[in-house]
């Protein structure tokens, strides 16, 4: 009968390198997290329609600047299985002349699931006006609501289809240029190295938001918004691809003698397939580590571009340009949760650190 730590080392032993990486991997309870966060916001990427209680362009014009509402579950003393909001009461403050929203516990409106309400269509393609919560008999903002009395928690939602969107597009772009660009670079070397990396270091060289400042100026504005949505993204891929042209290139500099691929050119296989079969998968971890790490700053050049009001605009709704809307500093001081597109920001990137730096560890899985 073999001891429990000689079955537990003849597994760890006999896994294959996908096993060992996951097990490394799931030993990160930061990236853990940041990978079931990143979940539930591609979830709400994908279905924002349906879980935004209201249309992205739905007003209340009588609860312009409302406070958010809290989530409760007692009334009058009693306790109450299904949660409830109360209305608002709206007075003049006699020394600012600012209106003043204050809980009205005779507005009782109760919370449901599955409820039909403001209609969409999912995607632009399936029409529908079933949402997952929202109010039968009156109204609920649980993030509260903008200067044009539209619902904060809605808005925040469809931001985070174009935000997040943006970043896995200009991924994917980045993804082609790095490997295609670098690949060529190290494995032909010579002039084509030499041209190449003065060309990278020339972009890396310019300030990076200036750079995409200037690019994104260069935009007519009489675009349309689907239009201006990939120009930015193009732009913000303009300088993404250098960095893991780099990574590419250092690697296959390493590699490109050794014997597997001096194997595959005495057997006449042309550069792409020796590129692309034979040595990008032996380093392909550390290329999907590159571009993880590369997620966050998409968003936030995203992010910085529409709030200077260079990136996407109105209609288009954006983490950006929710913030751009809301960067009067008087508007800030009364209603500070027109920054919570800001909180979004900040843990969608923080959530992409956690995971990159789970997948950095995980890439090497024999360290200790």
């Amino acid at each position: 009968m073999k001891p429990d730590h000689a079955d537990r080392d003849e597994r760890y032993y006999a896994a294959s390198q996908y096993r060992l990486m996951w097990q490394k991997f799931r030993r990160h309870r930061l990236a853990i997290a940041g990978s079931a966060i990143l979940v539930v916001l591609y979830l709400i990427l994908g279905f924002c329609e349906f879980l935004s209680p209201y249309e992205k362009a739905t007003r209340n014009s009588e609860l312009l600047y409302a406070p958010p509402q809290r989530l409760r579950f007692v009334h009058e003393g009693r306790f109450h299985l299904r949660p409830f909001v109360y209305g608002f009461t709206q007075q003049r403050n006699p020394n600012t002349l600012a209106l003043v929203f204050r809980p009205d516990p005779t507005q009782k409106f109760d919370l449901h699931f599955f409820v039909r309400g403001d209609h969409y269509a999912l995607w632009g393609l399936l029409p529908g006006d079933l949402h997952l919560f929202g109010s039968r008999d009156g109204y609920i903002h649980l993030f509260g609501n903008d200067a044009l009395g539209r619902d904060m928690l809605s808005r925040v939602f469809y931001g985070t289809r174009v935000s997040l969107s943006i970043g896995m597009i200009g991924l994917v772009m980045t993804f082609i240029l790095g490997l295609a660009i670098g690949g060529a670079s190290g494995y032909f070397g010579g002039p084509l190295d030499n041209l190449v990396q003065r060309v990278i270091e020339f972009l890396r060289s310019i300030p990076t938001l200036p750079l995409w400042m200037a690019l994104a100026a260069a935009l007519p504005p009489q675009w349309p918004p689907m239009r201006t949505y990939f120009g930015i993204t193009i732009i913000l891929s303009v300088i993404g691809w250098t960095g893991l042209a780099r990574v590419v290139r250092s690697h296959l500099l390493s590699l490109r003698q050794e014997d597997f691929v001096l194997a595959a050119r005495v057997s006449a296989a042309p550069a792409s397939a020796i590129i692309i079969r034979h040595l990008i998968p032996s380093f392909l971890s550390y290329v999907i580590v590159t571009l993880t790490l590369w997620v966050p700053n998409m968003i936030l050049g995203e992010t910085a571009l529409s709030f200077l009001g260079l990136g996407l605009r109105p209609p288009v709704v954006s983490w950006g340009a929710m913030l751009s809307e809301g960067s009067d500093i008087h508007a800030i001081a009364t209603a500070p949760w027109l920054l919570l597109p800001a909180l979004m920001v900040f843990i969608t990137v923080l959530a992409f650190n956690f995971v990159g730096d789970g997948l950095r560890d995980a890439a090497d899985p024999y360290s200790v």
